[in-house]
């Protein structure tokens, strides 16, 4: 039987409605939906293996729900789809501890390319597109690169699960 496998895409803090503020209530919502979508997809649809890519925002939100939900559901896994060895390298170093504590803890670690180049993101995200069942999207529907994963999954005929972030 193969692995029913779910990506996650959505918008970085800056093009959410509360910005960097993760103690606002609209924040509390989006993590409430995320994992509501994910333990659905694990109890109704068998899905054992997630990817994040890894980005500041719902990336960083999903594989931390996805970690925390490993102990109600240890046979679930979480992979880092890594677009280049630099990702973080210009974060603040409180996001820097936060994904290499996520990496850290993911069953599997996929860095995709060493260095960075103006497509890698892209790139990242059609592999995690292509290796997926699902596709969860924070997406509020305009122009964006989480736009260009959901137009991409959608080409591939994968099943969107969509989250409006307002």
């Amino acid at each position: 039987m193969k692995e029913k496998v779910c990506a996650f895409t959505g918008h970085r803090p800056q093009n959410l409605p509360f910005g960097f503020n993760e103690n606002d209530a609209r924040c509390d919502r989006i993590k409430e939906l995320l994992r509501f979508s994910i333990e659905k997809l694990i109890t109704e649809k068998g899905v054992t293996t997630f990817i994040s890519g890894m980005a500041i925002g719902v990336d960083t939100y999903a594989a931390e729900i996805v970690l925390e939900m490993k102990k109600k559901y240890p046979n679930i896994k979480l992979e880092a789809a890594i677009p280049c060895e630099t990702q973080a390298a210009k974060w603040s170093e409180k996001d820097r501890d936060r994904y290499f504590d996520i990496i850290e803890k993911c069953d599997i670690e996929t860095l995709l390319q060493t260095k960075y180049t103006a497509d890698c993101m892209q790139k990242r995200n059609e592999y995690m597109v292509d290796k997926s069942d699902y596709l969860i999207a924070v997406w509020d529907g305009k122009p964006s690169g989480t736009g260009k994963t959901v137009n991409y999954a959608k080409s591939k005929g994968k099943k969107i699960i969509r989250i409006i972030p307002s």
